[in-house]
């Protein structure tokens, strides 16, 4: 199987990237080895330096690898194991990680109360007490940041939330400490190039690839409680959709002769 395909749209640096990520994943080479060359790498590849380089440099923006002048290129760090989200029902951040096998910590940025933006206080149906309370959050995990969170709670409801344990999982806390249950969310979900604040937050370089996620969570009497603007790693997150079967319209075909 070639490493390089001259047909596939995808460019051949990112193709080389993603052979590399693959044989640190696999365990082929460990943290602290040095990989072959750029001049082996490049042949064996059947690109020109420069493409080797791109590839090279692409993991090295994401601490994958490490270059040492004069030396060569090492493995600085274990890839990051992916986060696979399967949109069947509402699921938090804490436990889709632990159903990945991997340990999670969150570092809390920020927490306050502020006057909700006027979209935030309309999706919210807050009315005159726009008031909110804003969380900003980090998740963490095996010491990779994965995802940036913006979390905007209605003041009303969630009156001594900044004093309790916001380092788990919000959806649980919600729950069980304020009673509400959360019936519904709605999601919309776009690939987006990370802003210089972001990527600062997820290491990851100015307009890297990410996925941004608007969650509107409502309880269940359709009042809305919670809105979510979360970004995500491109490189490590994955959404897992199971679709029924197709099902054609009457009259939509037409046959002509």
């Amino acid at each position: 199987m070639k490493i390089v395909d001259d047909t596939n749209p995808i460019p051949k640096y990112l193709q080389i990237s993603t052979w590399l990520k693959e044989l640190i994943e696999t365990g082929r080479y460990q943290k602290g080895e040095r990989l072959p060359s750029e001049i082996q790498l490049a042949k064996l590849c059947k690109v020109n330096r420069a493409t080797l380089r791109q590839a090279v440099n692409e993991l090295a923006t994401v601490g994958l690898l490490r270059k040492e002048k004069g030396t060569g290129t090492f493995v600085s760090a274990p890839a990051p194991a992916e986060l696979r989200q399967k949109l069947e029902h509402i699921s938090s951040t804490t436990d889709l990680m632990r159903d990945s096998g991997i340990r999670q910590n969150t570092r809390i940025l920020e927490k306050r109360v502020e006057q909700a933006k006027d979209e935030i206080a309309r999706v919210l149906f807050l009315g005159s007490n726009n008031k909110v309370f804003l969380i900003r959050r980090v998740r963490i995990g095996d010491g990779t940041p994965y995802i940036y969170e913006e979390s905007y709670l209605p003041y009303d409801l969630f009156k001594g939330i900044l004093e309790m344990d916001l380092t788990g999982s919000m959806y649980k806390l919600i729950s069980e400490q304020f009673n509400i249950v959360l019936a519904r969310c709605q999601q919309t979900i776009s690939a987006v190039n990370l802003n210089a604040k972001i990527a600062k937050v997820l290491q990851l370089r100015e307009n890297a690839a990410g996925i941004f996620m608007e969650s509107l969570t409502f309880d269940e009497n359709s009042i809305p409680v919670e809105v979510l603007y979360s970004y995500h790693r491109g490189d490590t997150y994955k959404l897992e959709i199971e679709l029924g079967r197709y099902h054609a319209k009457a009259g939509e075909l037409n046959f002509t002769t």
